[in-house]
C-alpha cells in the first residue's frame, strides 16, 4: 500500500457502444447495443443510452430486444476497436513503464514508476490531461481512478463513471468502502455475495465487523483471508508490465443446434484456423490443443491432447482438434464449440510439421473421394446427400452484417442498418458529417463493396511530446477525498 495515489487505472466508457456512436454521426444520444444478433446472442456493450433501458453487459440478446425494442443492434467491428486500443495504449505506455493492459479498454500505470506523479496534486493533474489526450486523440471519454493500490484505484475508476476522475487519498479506504456493496470488491461474485447475504453480509463494513475468523469459516481459508484484508483497503499487488497468457482460445455459439457431424468437424477445422491465428499474431505457439463442446442439454466436455512440442503449424492443429471430436458424443446437438492451445512458448518444434502431412497424406484419399461423391453445395450424412447450401439470408447476413462498413461507387463511404429478402439497407455518413441518407441494395449489387473503418479523428492532435507539453485542461467531473461523481 502506498502513501500517495500513484497508481491509475482507466476504463473507456461504454467503449464498443462508444465507438460505434462516435463512427455514426446517426446514432449519437440514441441507445445502441453490441454484440451477437443471432437468437443465442449475448450483448458486449450497451450504450448509457441503451442502460436505461435495463440493458448490460452479458445479457442475452433477446432479452435486451425486448427491453429497448427500438435501439440500434449493431455486430462487434474489433478492427475499428482494436485501432482505437492502440491509441489509447500507446498515450498510457507514455506515462509510465509499468502499464498493465486488462483489456482493450481498460488498464493500470504505475505513475511513481515513470516520474509523472508522486503525490496527489500530480496524480491529479496527470488524470485530468490524460483524459484531455484520449478525448482529442480518439474522440472518446475515459474514465479515470487513482488510488495507493490497484483495487482502489479500479473502484474509483468505476466510481467516477461516465467520464469522471476520482481519487481515493491513502488513509481514507476504510470510510470510503464501508457503506459500499461487497460485489465491489474483486473475487465477488452473484454466488459469494449471496453467500454472504444469508449470513447477513451485504457491505464492506459488515465483513470487517464479522471478522477474519468468520469469513474464513464461511469461505474458506484462502478466499476469506484474501476478502478481510479486501474490505479493509489493502492490496500490495503490483502493477505488472507484461502478463503472460497462459492460453489462446477462440469458440462460437450456434444459434441453432449442429446436428451434423460433418458440419461440426467444419466448425471445429475453421476455429482451429482461427485459434492459429491468434497464436501466431502473439508470436507464440502451444505444445496442448483443447478442445470444448456444449452440447443441447447445456452439458459442456473438454478434451485434451499434448503434442511432442509446441506448433504454431494450423495443420497440427486441425488435425488434433479434429481427433479430439471423435471422441466426443455430439448426437444430441450442439450449441457451441471451442478450440484452444495452452502451454504456450516462444518457439516451434520443426518435427511437427512431418507429423501434420503425414495425417493429411492418410486421410487425403478418404477426403478427396468424399467430395467427389457430394459434388458441389452437397455432403454425404449417413449415406445419404443433404444440401448445404447457404440461403440468401444467411449470405446477406454474413457479408452485410449489421453496423460494418461499406463503400459504393456514387454514394461513399457508410454502414449496414441492416439485410434481407435479397436487399441491403446502407446510411451513408461518416465520423465527422451530417447523419446521413439511408440507401437500399440488392445484396449482390457489384458496386456495393465491404470497407474498412475510418478514423474516428480524422486529424488527431499531436502527443507526441506527451506529457511534458499537454496544458491543463478539464472536459469532465473531477473529485478528491473519497467523494464520488457520476
Amino acid at each position: 500500500m502506498r502513501a500517495a495515489p500513484t497508481i491509475l487505472h482507466l476504463d473507456m466508457d461504454a467503449f464498443y457502444a462508444s465507438a460505434e456512436q462516435a463512427a455514426k454521426p446517426s446514432l449519437r444520444g440514441k441507445p445502441v447495443v453490441v454484440g451477437g444478433l443471432g437468437p443465442r446472442g449475448v450483448v458486449a456493450t450497451a450504450s448509457y443510452e441503451a442502460r436505461r433501458f435495463g440493458v448490460h453487459s452479458a445479457m442475452p440478446m433477446a432479452q435486451a430486444r425486448r427491453l429497448a425494442p427500438n435501439a440500434a443492434y449493431l455486430v462487434p467491428r474489433f478492427l475499428l476497436y482494436r485501432t482505437v486500443s492502440d491509441q489509447v495504449m500507446e498515450l498510457l505506455g507514455r506515462l509510465s513503464p509499468l502499464m498493465e493492459p486488462l483489456s482493450l479498454d481498460e488498464a493500470f500505470v504505475d505513475l511513481e514508476a515513470g516520474g509523472t506523479a508522486d503525490d496527489t496534486a500530480s496524480a491529479l493533474e496527470i488524470g485530468e490531461q490524460l483524459r484531455t489526450a484520449i478525448k482529442a486523440v480518439t474522440g472518446l471519454t475515459g474514465s479515470v481512478g487513482l488510488a495507493g493500490s490497484k483495487m482502489l484505484a479500479k473502484i474509483a475508476s468505476e466510481e467516477a463513471k461516465p467520464n469522471g476522475l476520482l481519487l481515493i487519498e491513502p488513509g481514507t479506504e476504510r470510510e470510503l468502502l464501508a457503506p459500499m456493496s461487497v460485489r465491489i470488491l474483486p473475487g465477488v461474485g452473484p454466488a459469494t455475495a449471496d453467500h454472504l447475504r444469508r449470513a447477513g453480509m451485504t457491505t464492506v463494513n459488515d465483513l470487517v465487523e464479522a471478522g477474519e475468523a468468520e469469513l474464513v469459516r464461511l469461505l474458506g481459508k484462502a478466499h476469506g483471508g484474501s476478502l478481510h484484508r479486501m474490505a479493509f483497503g489493502y492490496d500490495d499487488r503490483p502493477v505488472v508490465a507484461e502478463r503472460d497468457a497462459k492460453s489462446v482460445s477462440v469458440e462460437d455459439t450456434f444459434d441453432a443446434d449442429l446436428h451434423d457431424r460433418v458440419r461440426v468437424r467444419t466448425e471445429v477445422e475453421r476455429l482451429a484456423d482461427r485459434c492459429v491465428q491468434r497464436l501466431r499474431g502473439a508470436g507464440r505457439s502451444g505444445r496442448t490443443v483443447v478442445l470444448k463442446v456444449r452440447r443441447y442439454d447445456f452439458s459442456t466436455l473438454t478434451r485434451s491432447e499434448t503434442l511432442r512440442g509446441p506448433t504454431d503449424d494450423p495443420a497440427v492443429v486441425r488435425e488434433a482438434a479434429a481427433r479430439l471430436l471423435e471422441a466426443v458424443d455430439t448426437t444430441g446437438g450442439v450449441r457451441l464449440l471451442g478450440v484452444g492451445v495452452t502451454g504456450l512458448a516462444d518457439y516451434t518444434q520443426d518435427d511437427l510439421f512431418a507429423q501434420a502431412a503425414g495425417e493429411q497424406a492418410a486421410t487425403g484419399e478418404a477426403a478427396e473421394e468424399e467430395t467427389a461423391a457430394a459434388g458441389d453445395g452437397d455432403k454425404l450424412v449417413d449415406g445419404t446427400r443433404e444440401e448445404t447450401q447457404e440461403t440468401a439470408e444467411q449470405l446477406a447476413a454474413r457479408r452485410w452484417p449489421a453496423g460494418h462498413d461499406v463503400r459504393h461507387d456514387t454514394y461513399g463511404h457508410g454502414w449496414v442498418q441492416g439485410s434481407g429478402v435479397g436487399r441491403v439497407t446502407v446510411r451513408f455518413e461518416e465520423p465527422e458529417s451530417a447523419p446521413g441518407r439511408v440507401r437500399t441494395f440488392r445484396i449482390d449489387d457489384p458496386v456495393l463493396q465491404p470497407a474498412d473503418p475510418l478514423p474516428l479523428v480524422r486529424n488527431p492532435v499531436d502527443y507526441s511530446s506527451w506529457p511534458a507539453s499537454l496544458p491543463n485542461s478539464l472536459s469532465g467531473p473531477v473529485s478528491s477525498g473519497g467523494e464520488s461523481r457520476p
